[in-house]
């Protein structure tokens, strides 16, 4: 199909402002007598706060106010809050905030306060605290407890509590040897199909341990926030993903009405998952603003940061995995110890459902438990479950593969999923799928058949090595709204509240609506960052999400927009709506096309009609953000507002890559010599959108198989590494120059542009070819860990091995 926008490249709005350094960030903001906020965090991993002496602080000269926990209400753990008291979970925790005048003087105030804790054990590893006799991060145990309770007032954590799990020392050893353990209590537990029989049908079986390290999110942009109030509304500038599905949420914060709340978040540097909902620090700036009665900017630090803004789950496991005589995957058995930080959870369920997809098993098993830690939060973080159990798989799979006598890329097309295939334990529909030919395309673009030849071949010191990898995330939702609006001067106005996380992915899916209507591209203006300009309740930006689901609700404010052109028409110019079209931003009598108006036209009479034309009335199942945008609106054109209807099935975003490198034995440092990707997620929206997601998701793949990790001493719960350098990211001298990346392009049936996103399985497939390409390089050799280090590959080739899988532990070097 011909479009006028869909799939051409253009310069989104927001790109002049950052490269000229206009773009305005949550700390760029400043208000007359605002005042500085600092944090005092905890120096304990685990202990609470017997008494707090505040007074030599408060006397100083420029101290504005103190908040402490005795001004915030206080959800019981494990909810992570946002200053502890009773339960200090992890270093790094806030623990109360100072105003002052300056930053300085509030720094100052900080070193004047005097506190008295009491220690408590800590644990930096979760099977330590799972081992019995071993130590719980909380007084009451070490695991996540469903239950019936409800929320305390002005928090969101509801029908949860802490409790334990302990595994016999003997299940823990054959665990850490790498074999399945016995007798022992889960958290969760799915499977489907007959699983022994499955086995008895494979003629290849392997089984391996498995170890992945959680990561910090490391956001360019730290979540400072700032704050104030007038009249009774509370004005915040945040530094979130997403934005007006955050309205409720932070309000519910702040103990006030959603309608009370502005919240203005035009710009953000980066979230990765870490932003996609409000986050526990919000509620201090919000409320130590009310409580002096001054705008308040609370600057979070490079290294709060690293404690506060949320980290990937860390995994520790055992997968066993069958292939049949012609390489069809038979069954897969796993078991997964999930790193839940000191709140938040894992993700075992999420990455045992990625193998349901990507290798298609007759039956499988998964049995998983959430154990905490005293390390800082986990949360999403880019295709979380998914993408490190593609790192970790990888090598597994090619293992199983290679002892069956096939080909790595044959089997993984010879499994791929279809549209007709099924994910999950209770076996859902997809969309849509096209995965072998994603396969085949990616396989033809890298010269698989030939570069597979050049596995294990050597140069000097130096050793071939071939990857291929796939990725997966579910990338799309339904049900929420969208907004347009023609003005009286003829422009379409394309409202959003989608969020800009520093994608471009924004502002093309309200091209959507421009597409529908006809609209030149530069009669169009993006109304957003600011709910004070009426934006409707649209998804959160996370996920891979946006594509799928924001192109549906812009169509559908669209087609409503154009039922009204035409019924304007007909009603002034005669006949029926059916007897008119569009083109050229005008409504016309398709018989007659000199008989019609324009769009201003139109929306100079959608006001003078009023109605449901000017947005004086509106469909009731609308959420309420977006039936009070329509509300502020009314009266000012031609109101295009509908609720999207709700999908069936998951919306599968998936990637394969390809890698080549070129590893240096000596020194275990290795160059990325190719690497090449396909994406299976329907019609590509914004060309360069596209190829810059799949570029940022290729280099942070190369971090999560080869560089970034927690580190903590078990000693005393310190961290060591919590800055970029410590944590160290990939830059341009680790990843090609020049990758190769395209995209099916085949429709999903679900979308009306035919769209899916893809952001997240982008690193997961990255990820895994890199880990696929080390193991090749090695004649095959499985650390089966994220990330493997280059001291890792060295001790390796020396025959040293001290980085030995079966003792499964983590958060160490």
């Amino acid at each position: 199909m011909t479009y006028k926008h869909i799939g051409k490249n253009f310069t989104p709005p927001d790109i002049e402002a950052k490269v000229t350094g206009a773009a305005r960030y949550a700390e760029d903001f400043k208000k007359e007598g605002m005042v500085f906020a600092r944090l005092l965090t905890s120096p304990l991993p685990a202990g609470r706060i017997v008494s707090i002496d505040t007074s030599e602080a408060e006397a100083m000269e420029g101290v504005v106010g103190i908040l402490t926990t005795a001004d915030l209400p206080q959800p019981p753990p494990p909810a992570n809050p946002a200053l502890a008291s009773d339960h200090i979970t992890y270093i790094g925790q806030p623990l109360l905030a100072v105003a002052a005048v300056t930053e300085e003087i509030a720094e100052n105030a900080i070193e004047k306060i005097r506190i008295e804790f009491e220690r408590r054990p800590f644990v930096t590893d979760p099977l330590d605290t799972l081992v019995e006799g071993g130590p719980n991060p909380y007084p009451t145990g070490n695991t996540l407890i469903r239950n019936a309770g409800e929320a305390a007032a002005g928090t969101t954590a509801a029908g949860t509590d802490v409790g334990e799990i302990k595994w016999s020392r003997d299940a823990m050893n054959a665990f850490r040897a790498g074999r399945e353990p016995s007798g022992v209590t889960f958290g969760d537990e799915w499977s489907y199909g007959d699983i022994e029989a499955e086995f008895a049908q494979c003629t290849t079986i392997v089984e391996e341990p498995f170890v992945t390290i959680g990561q910090p999110h490391h956001a360019l942009e730290p979540r400072t926030g700032m704050a104030y109030w007038e009249n009774g509304r509370c004005y915040f500038h945040g530094s979130l993903q997403s934005h007006t599905i955050a309205v409720a949420p932070l309000a519910g914060m702040l103990g006030i009405d959603p309608a009370n709340l502005v919240f203005i978040n035009e710009y953000t540097g980066g979230g990765f998952g870490g932003k996609i909902f409000p986050y526990p620090i919000m509620a201090v700036t919000g409320h130590l603003a009310r409580k002096i009665n001054r705008p308040v900017q609370l600057r979070i630090t490079r290294e709060e940061e690293f404690y506060i803004g949320s980290a990937r789950a860390g995994m520790q496991g055992w997968i066993k995995l069958g292939l049949k005589p012609n390489g069809e995957v038979g069954a897969v058995d796993t078991v997964i110890v999930g790193d839940a930080g000191s709140g938040g959870g894992a993700s075992g369920s999420s990455a045992a459902e990625h193998i349901t997809l990507m290798l298609q098993p007759a039956a499988m098993r998964f049995r998983g438990v959430s154990i905490y830690t005293n390390t800082t939060p986990r949360g999403a973080q880019r295709g979380p479950g998914q993408n490190e159990m593609a790192a970790v798989l990888a090598p597994i799979y090619d293992k199983a593969i290679r002892q069956a006598g096939l080909d790595r890329m044959e089997v993984r097309r010879l499994n791929a999923p279809v549209s007709e295939d099924k994910i999950g334990p209770r076996r859902g529909d997809l969309t849509s799928a096209f995965f072998p030919q994603a396969i085949q395309m990616g396989a033809d673009m890298f010269n698989w058949n030939e570069r597979s030849q050049r596995s294990g071949q050597r140069n000097g010191s130096k050793v071939t090595g071939i990857g291929i990898g796939m990725g997966y995330h579910s990338a799309g939702a339904s049900g929420y709204d969208g907004l347009c609006r023609i003005g009286t001067d003829g422009k379409l106005y394309l409202h959003t509240g989608v969020g800009n996380l520093g994608t471009y992915s924004y502002a093309a899916v309200v091209r959507t609506a421009a597409e529908v209507l006809k609209v030149d591209w530069d009669n169009c203006e993006i109304v957003r960052g600011n709910t004070d300009l009426h934006l409707p309740y649209s998804t959160y930006q996370a996920g891979s999400n946006t594509m799928f689901t924001e192109v549906r609700t812009n169509y559908v404010a669209a087609q409503d927009a154009l039922r009204k052109l035409k019924a304007i028409a007909a009603a002034d110019l005669g006949g029926n709506a059916d007897d008119y079209d569009i083109d050229g931003q005008r409504v016309f009598l398709t018989s007659n096309p000199e008989q019609g108006m324009t769009y201003a036209e139109a929306a100079q009479r959608a006001v003078a009609m009023g109605g449901e034309y000017s947005g004086q009335e509106f469909p009731e199942e609308l959420n309420d953000v977006t039936k009070r945008a329509v509300q502020g609106l009314a009266g000012s054109g031609l109101i295009g507002v509908a609720k999207d209807s709700r999908h069936s099935g998951t919306v599968p975003a998936m990637t394969i890559g390809f890698m080549e490198i070129e590893m240096d034995l000596d020194t275990g440092k290795y160059d990325i010599v190719d690497y090449t990707c396909v994406a299976d997620c329907g019609t590509i929206i914004h060309p360069l959108g596209f190829r810059q997601g799949m570029n940022g998701g290729g280099v942070w793949g190369v971090g999560l198989s080869g560089y970034e990790r927690h580190v903590y001493d078990p000693q005393n719960g310190l961290p060591a590494n919590v800055g970029l350098y410590q944590a160290r990211i990939p830059s341009y001298l680790d990843v090609p120059h020049v990758t190769n990346s395209a995209g099916l392009d085949i429709p999903d049936p679900q979308s009306p542009m035919g769209s899916r996103g893809v952001g997240e399985p982008a690193q997961g497939c990255s990820a895994a070819a890199l880990a696929s390409a080390i193991s090749d390089a090695l004649g095959g050799h499985l650390f089966n860990r994220a990330p493997i280090s280059a001291d890792m590959i060295v001790n390796h080739v020396a025959q040293l091995d001290q980085y030995n899988t079966g003792e499964l532990k983590t958060n160490t070097f």
